[in-house]
């Protein structure tokens, strides 16, 4: 609410490359942060500080953006030798600098040369998802008679967000197994069924589900059932303990909500399949496509992004493992027109090191999201962190830094690796996008100031 209402009150840039596409924006702003904000000016959810009820509408966020040509004075002279830094690693670094909307290189350097992208792939496997699916698409959980021994079959659509927390938004937040069991019980009981066995179906994803790193705090066991990304605390973000058995752990805390509501399980809870043409007694959806990719590129979410990997791999008839969301996702940046030489997807979260991305791959992809053509991509940028504000940039920008506010971009971060890929928009009033990787970084706080130092040169030149 904080963010909303300064950015409201100072014209912070949000970058979307095309304010005035339709969709869910107004003056380059999401419609609900608009809401957010006029109710905060008005003294509402505690914004009393702000003007009272009688305050002006609140203005755009971004005003109208001008194409440019050619570099901005002083860009490279600014750059390059921040690009020197040492703390930017011994094995190589690269920069891409790109006119979001003419397309036109602005400067490079290694740009060509491919590197190991961490979380920036994120960026990738939120556009394919986009571009295959579509930003409104929603992923159901359902339950389906004609289990086994007549019973009932929990079926996983490949939601990691759906949530068994008593707190929620509903609606359009995302999906609930309360409300899952709610539906089920009324259906059960209009049916006169108040025992019945209970069986799960997480059979929608393929291969293994345990991704190369192994077990670890940053990533479930990819499944196509599981509540709250398999948390065993209370957390929605960042590391946490995951449950190595996603499904029958969501299977058991389902059947736990049935009982108290009045519908007795008979037995163990185990998977099962339901019978060809069963029906469906209840269904709960997610969130749309587009806020599951603002979520995953905010906090750098590592379990919706490779749930929205596999469900490319669905949407283009890839088998739905790792390999398979690679193959697709592959082939959907490919229709888009990236640059696609030297880049390969390992997987969807950017915590496999196989992952490969070149800074003018990452830096045209965000020119095609900013693209007035392909609304469908904008989530890809709206999602993107904001200096000193939101997700995984909060902490790096303290306040009075230059780029505080300006700088939108995705993070990366591994042993070694750190990179920065986003969007700002200059004095003039254009909007760049830029990718920067660096490897062989041994200082992580180091390196990532240097890189915050790059990208705030952008927002301040030109």
């Amino acid at each position: 609410m904080r963010f909303v209402a300064a950015s409201a009150v100072a014209g912070l840039a949000l970058g979307t490359g095309a304010a005035a596409v339709a969709g869910p924006w107004d003056g380059g702003q999401r419609t609900a942060e608009r809401a957010r904000a006029e109710h905060v000016r008005a003294g509402v959810g505690g914004g009393a500080r702000h003007a009272g009820p009688q305050a002006a509408p609140v203005p755009p966020v971004l005003g109208a953006l001008r194409a440019g040509r050619g570099e901005p004075v002083g860009l490279a002279a600014a750059l390059e030798p921040l690009l020197q830094d040492p703390a930017l690693g011994s094995a190589g670094r690269a920069a891409a600098v790109v006119d979001a909307l003419t397309g036109e290189k602005l400067y490079g350097s290694g740009e060509r040369d491919a590197y190991t992208p961490a979380s920036t792939i994120k960026l990738a496997t939120a556009a394919a998802a986009l571009a295959a699916l579509g930003p409104e698409h929603r992923i159901a959980t359902t339950v389906l008679g004609g289990g086994p021994d007549g019973g009932i079959v929990l079926v996983g659509g490949g939601d990691p967000t759906l949530t068994a927390r008593p707190e929620h938004d509903g609606g359009s937040a995302g999906a609930s197994l309360a409300e899952l069991a709610d539906a089920t019980a009324g259906a059960l009981k209009a049916r006169g069924t108040e025992r019945v066995r209970l069986a799960y179906d997480a059979s929608r994803y393929a291969g293994p589900g345990l991704h190369v790193i192994g077990p670890n705090e940053n990533l479930a066991p990819v499944s196509a059932l599981m509540v709250d990304e398999g948390r065993l605390d209370d957390s929605d973000r960042g590391p946490a303990d995951r449950t190595a058995d996603p499904a029958g752990a969501a299977a058991r805390t389902f059947a736990t909500m049935l009982r108290e509501r009045g519908v007795e399980i008979d037995g163990d809870v185990a998977e099962g399949r339901a019978q060809a043409g069963a029906p469906r007694l209840a269904s709960v959806s997610s969130a749309p496509l587009s806020a599951l990719v603002e979520r995953a590129l905010t906090n750098s979410d590592n379990d919706i992004a490779e749930a929205l990997a596999r469900q490319t791999a669905v949407a283009g008839g890839e088998e739905v493992s790792f390999a398979g969301a690679a193959r697709a996702v592959t082939a959907q940046l490919t229709k888009l027109g990236l640059p696609m030489d030297g880049v390969h997807i390992a997987d969807g979260s950017g915590l496999d090191r196989a992952d490969r991305a070149t800074a003018d791959f990452l830096a045209h992809l965000l020119v095609r999201a900013a693209d007035p053509g392909r609304p469908g991509l904008r989530p890809v940028l709206t999602g993107l962190p904001v200096a000193g504000f939101t997700g995984t940039l909060r902490e790096r920008y303290a306040a009075g830094m230059q780029g505080r506010g300006l700088v939108r971009a995705k993070t990366g971060t591994l042993t070694g690796v750190n990179t920065l890929a986003g969007t700002v928009v200059t004095p003039s009033g254009r909007l760049l996008a830029f990718a920067f990787l660096a490897s062989g970084t041994t200082d992580a706080d180091a390196a990532q100031k240097a890189l915050d130092r790059l990208a705030t040169t952008l927002a301040t030149t030109g």
